[in-house]
């Protein structure tokens, strides 16, 4: 893990779009909102909750994934950072996630998804009762995509 990823003002900067957009779409908070935007991008990077993210590019980079989505993917911080998003399915997957991913884009949020996904070394495993939401700017501009789950069980 890079040491403190949370203290880069652009990783600060999007943990505040990802919290604030969550609110927005849901009109709940992800997490408690205590603090300057440093303790919460620390608080959401060491949630017991995978959040993970990517943006708009035309085959979107994860551009996010805090502690418990690092280890579930089994990914440094660098190589996170270089993934295209899509590879967080296995191809057999990918359209549904596809398909998924473009209602939420349309409703600007799905709750109680459930799908396969695969780790960087091949391991597979069943997400459950995800919400994956918009993320947007201040403007109310998307800029990208996440999602959050706290339930999965690894596959054989």
């Amino acid at each position: 893990m890079t040491p403190q990823i949370w203290t880069n003002p652009a990783i600060m900067e999007w943990s505040q779009l990802l919290l604030n957009s969550f609110r927005h779409w849901t009109g709940r908070e992800l997490l408690e909102r205590a603090g300057d935007s440093g303790y919460q991008a620390h608080a959401l990077f060491l949630s017991p909750f995978a959040v993970v993210s990517h943006g708009l590019e035309e085959d979107p980079l994860l551009n996010y994934g805090n502690q418990v989505a690092l280890e579930l993917w089994e990914l440094t911080w660098e190589q996170l950072v270089k993934t295209p998003s899509r590879l967080t399915a296995e191809p057999t997957n990918q359209a549904e996630r596809e398909s998924m991913l473009e209602q939420a884009k349309t409703d600007g949020y799905l709750n109680t998804y459930r799908g396969v996904r695969i780790t960087s070394t091949g391991r597979r495993f069943l997400v459950e009762n995800a919400l994956i939401w918009n993320v947007v700017d201040a403007e109310g501009q998307r800029v990208g995509q996440a999602a959050t789950f706290s339930q999965w069980t690894w596959l054989a």
